[in-house]
């Protein structure tokens, strides 16, 4: 089992930047792939960015609405997956959630089911 302990959400003005970090403890070895999804209040929880780890070229991929907005990077020597929000927009106010799973990720946007390790979310508000 992996536990993830998001943080870095917070308010910010239109326009403004924020990167949010996760850590993964516990059974790390078995990741094969992570993933930032976020949801609002009433709506389905949306990917919006992922990474393959464990294959000999790191790729990610993203959502078409963050997409060069959106950077996700990840640490292997600390465990940790971060995401670089810049251009926020008040429609990227969402709770954010860093998950995990043993299964490699493809180019498509995954599904939530898929993904059986989740963080307790960081919620991002922005303003304008």
């Amino acid at each position: 089992q992996v536990q993830l302990v998001e943080s870095g959400g917070g308010s910010v003005q239109a326009g403004g930047s924020l990167r949010l970090s996760c850590v993964a403890s516990g059974n790390t070895e078995g990741r094969k792939c992570m993933a930032w999804f976020r949801q609002v209040s009433g709506k389905e929880r949306e990917a919006v960015a992922w990474i393959v780890m464990g294959s000999p070229s790191i790729s990610t991929a993203y959502a078409d609405s963050v997409k060069d907005r959106f950077a996700i990077s990840q640490d292997k020597a600390s465990n940790s997956l971060y995401l670089q929000m810049n251009s926020l927009t008040p429609e990227d106010t969402a709770m954010y959630y860093c998950a995990a799973r043993v299964v490699y990720c493809s180019p498509s946007t995954p599904s939530p089911v898929n993904f059986p390790n989740w963080g307790q979310g960081t919620q991002v508000t922005v303003s304008s």
